[in-house]
């Protein structure tokens, strides 16, 4: 836009013309709006491409049919843009592969090296259920049976059916994929699961497990082995 207007300036005066000092304040008042509104717009353009356009989700997101049970495409519109997958700048003095959860801004980030991160939105626990701490992977599962603990039953009775277990399938909880976080050799009972509900991306919802999208959930457990630190930050 400057060079545009640079060049207008330059073709209406004839060689040798002077402005006066009125003209010269039109032109720098007009140089300085234009400057302004070019800033803008690389400025709201900056902003519109911290996002993945819904276009773009909706491959990222779309049908998974090769699976045990055929994956449906993610309604990315009950998704807030912010909690697409992205890769982030991200320090940390944590291994490659380590998974770090912020159950206060609703993502997970799997550290990929070099100052960047692998940043996933997620849903986490409810006030009153959340966690923080060190853990690790210490199982993982595709399509897991899904057994609800005793504390659950106790809370929702409704539960019960399940107590001797869910078979997988996208009705149960876990999802397609689930990574099982254990401390000191003892399984802590909390999860990193997959959803197929978008709506609870973003919110707490859980009793202390954290959800991605089973797209994102496909793609963080396949770069995922056993052992794989995992830091659950304060909320």
């Amino acid at each position: 836009m400057i060079t545009d207007l640079g060049s207008a300036d330059a073709a209406a005066m004839s060689e040798g013309d002077m402005p006066g000092p009125r003209s010269r304040f039109l032109n720098r008042r007009t140089f300085l709006a234009g400057s302004a509104a070019g800033l803008a717009a690389l400025s709201l353009a900056g902003c519109a491409s911290d996002y993945m356009s819904m276009a773009e989700a909706a491959k990222l997101y779309g049908p998974v049919p090769d699976e045990k049970f055929p994956i449906p495409a993610v309604d990315v519109s009950k998704v807030d843009p912010k909690y697409f997958r992205k890769t982030v700048k991200y320090d940390s003095d944590e291994a490659p592969g380590t998974i770090i959860v912020d159950p206060g801004k609703y993502y997970v980030y799997r550290i990929e090296g070099e100052g960047n991160a692998t940043r996933y939105g997620a849903n986490v626990g409810r006030d009153g259920f959340r966690w923080s701490g060190d853990a690790y992977v210490g199982r993982k599962a595709e399509w897991p049976t899904w057994t609800p603990p005793k504390e659950m039953i106790a809370r929702q009775p409704e539960a019960a059916k399940y107590a001797r277990g869910m078979p997988g399938g996208l009705d149960n909880p876990l999802g397609a994929r689930v990574l099982y976080l254990y401390q000191n050799g003892v399984y802590t009972l909390y999860t990193i699961y997959s959803t197929s509900a978008p709506e609870t991306i973003g919110n707490g919802i859980t009793s202390g497990c954290t959800g991605l999208l089973s797209q994102d959930m496909i793609d963080l457990y396949s770069r995922t082995p056993v052992k794989t630190k995992v830091i659950v930050l304060p909320a």
